[in-house]
């Protein structure tokens, strides 16, 4: 059994505001084994809602339709499910005066009579009752296919999933579960990755291996449908085994870790605190840890030396260096990383300088350039890093490289400091 999910409103489409629904009905739908195959959204108009709908009759079982279900005239999804099923619309006051009715009364108000358009029957369906709202949902088997009409407010959508839709889902569909397992990276390419499982992707059925790029980082997400989400984790199990022994160097996390998340935990773990200090990405790496609640126990502060001068007065960098090396180069990079960690008495320091760009690069020096470096007091490592893309995509690469320089060090710094 597939499914699919079409979100009404020409709001959608403009992007005023997110379309949250898909996300959340393909977690629900994941959890019931039922497979997602397409997501959609429509704009007010009848005649493209009736062809993305008669579309989705096509290829899918379970169709899901939010949105579109209030009492004015650009709420079309009762008239367009009717029409690309071919089915009358009939008003129903039985179903107006149990399911909209008793909601304006609770409310002290009086309904209009346009509401009466919410209590429009599609052929033989059945209405779903809306505890949130004045606009029922409705159930329609048609032709072998199952369709479910939401209302659009996510508060109301969800509840009458969790109330109405999901238990006749579970008894169409049977048991079931889609379970994924997501193994984070960094420091190796998407291309170059794929290349090390290239006979894994070849081949795979169930579970299946999805590789996704993000900003600097990269993951697989396996995946697989059983009966139960322990068979599918059984699974998966071998497949992660396998990836982690070609993979395993770039491995830092899982399913919803973030390389701060797991930084925060090691510096947790070992009871240190952390200083940065930062040039080029200007207070994007202290933001990334702060995010995290509680990152005050492990966090003793940071400066943002992006001046030359700041370098000198604030992390003890000599004049001498910035001559001899420049602001953007190994050594400055390791003097202020030993500097913000003496500065603030803490037992990491962690610097980044370079250049984000767009101008300000030479042949020597190109745009993208930029060093991290990583201290303990006692190991010290810097590394050069030339990052492609725009200002911003070279300061959140620059921030996350550090990240991971610093867990790495964490990782090799095994006794307590």
């Amino acid at each position: 059994m597939n499914a699919e999910f079409i979100a009404l409103g020409t709001e959608i489409l403009l992007g005023d505001i997110a379309n949250s629904h898909a996300r959340f009905l393909s977690l629900e739908f994941a959890k019931l084994g039922i497979g997602v195959y397409y997501h959609a959204a429509v704009g007010d108009h009848l005649g493209r809602i009736v062809s993305q709908l008669q579309l989705a009759l096509e290829r899918s079982q379970v169709i899901v339709i939010t949105g579109g279900l209030g009492p004015t005239d650009d709420d079309l999804t009762r008239n367009a499910v009717a029409k690309a099923c071919d089915l009358p619309l009939v008003y129903d006051e039985d179903a107006f005066q149990s399911l909209i009715v008793p909601y304006f009364d609770k409310l002290g108000r009086p309904y209009l009579e346009v509401h009466k358009r919410q209590a429009e029957r599609i052929g033989d369906a059945k209405f779903l009752p809306n505890a949130r709202g004045t606009a029922p949902g409705q159930y329609l088997e048609w032709n072998g296919r199952h369709l479910f009409l939401l209302p659009g407010p996510p508060l109301e959508m969800q509840g009458m999933y969790s109330d109405e839709v999901k238990p006749i889902l579970e008894r169409i569909s049977g048991s079931g579960s889609i379970t994924s397992r997501v193994l984070h990276l960094f420091g190796i390419g998407e291309s170059a990755a794929e290349a090390k499982v290239l006979d894994l992707l070849q081949t795979q059925s169930n579970p299946t291996i999805a590789p996704l790029a993000g900003e600097g980082e990269m993951l697989f997400r396996i995946t697989a449908k059983a009966q139960t989400k322990e068979e599918a984790l059984a699974l998966i199990a071998p497949i992660e085994k396998e990836i982690t022994a070609r993979l395993g160097q770039y491995i830092y996390g899982y399913d919803e870790d973030t390389l701060s998340l797991v930084v925060f935990r090691r510096l947790l773990e070992k009871r240190v605190k952390v200083g940065f200090a930062e040039s080029c990405t200007g207070g994007l790496l202290s933001s990334m840890l702060v995010d995290i609640p509680g990152s005050s126990e492990v966090f003793a502060g940071s400066v943002i030396a992006y001046h030359n001068e700041v370098k000198v007065a604030q992390l003890g960098l000599s004049e001498s260096i910035l001559l001899k090396d420049g602001a953007v180069s190994e050594e400055t990079a390791k003097q202020m990383a030993l500097g913000i960690q003496n500065r603030l008495n803490c037992d990491f320091g962690v610097s980044v300088t370079g250049i984000a760009g767009p101008t300000g690069g030479t042949a020597d020096k190109p745009v993208g350039l930029v060093y991290v470096a990583a201290t303990n007091g006692q190991t010290t490592t810097v590394a050069r890093h030339v990052f492609p893309g725009s200002r911003m995509q070279v300061r959140v690469r620059a921030a996350k490289a550090a990240l991971k320089q610093l867990l790495d060090l964490l990782n090799d710094t095994e006794v307590k400091i």
